[in-house]
């Protein structure tokens, strides 16, 4: 398997396990952050959310289709960003699609008029991949022991 392929499998699998990431977007002054849930759908390429018609980050994609993406499962010591292009639509299909029990909780059906997707297209990617607490420890102590430097992981940017 080449790098290329593993970083790609790295990535994707990382929005697979986390699923619910901080969505970045800028309000024309400030850059704003809130969790939502990821729909990930790697046949298609796409990172989806739903959301309000209304919602203020509805409108800040909008204006502004630069959107980042923020995971992290602490418990693995495992962290993600996704930086691309993101667009609002409503996709009555994709939405009937993406529609489960988390979605349930904020809108009685997938007929709601006032849901919207917004698509996310991967462009980049960077990863930070370390072991978790006493293994950490343990390489850390090790390190101090013999003046090197720890091995506490990968690091990589991925072009996606």
């Amino acid at each position: 398997m080449s790098d290329f392929t593993h970083e790609h499998d790295k990535v994707w699998d990382l929005v697979d396990d986390i699923t619910i990431c901080m969505f970045i977007t800028h309000d024309g002054q400030r850059h704003r952050a809130r969790p939502m849930a990821a729909y990930v759908r790697r046949d298609e390429h796409a990172i989806y959310f739903l959301t309000n018609a209304e919602s203020a980050k509805a409108h800040q994609t909008e204006r502004d289709h630069d959107v980042t993406l923020a995971f992290a499962d602490k418990g693995h010591n495992d962290y993600l960003t996704i930086s691309g292009p993101a667009r609002v639509s409503n996709d009555r299909d994709k939405i009937r699609d993406l529609f489960n029990a988390f979605a349930q909780a904020s809108w009685q059906s997938a007929d709601d008029p006032d849901i919207r997707l917004i698509t996310v297209t991967p462009e980049e990617a960077e990863y930070w991949d370390s072991p978790g607490g006493p293994v950490a420890l343990v390489k850390m102590m090790a390190a101090a022991a013999t003046n090197r430097r720890p091995d506490l992981g990968d690091n990589e940017k991925v072009n996606l």
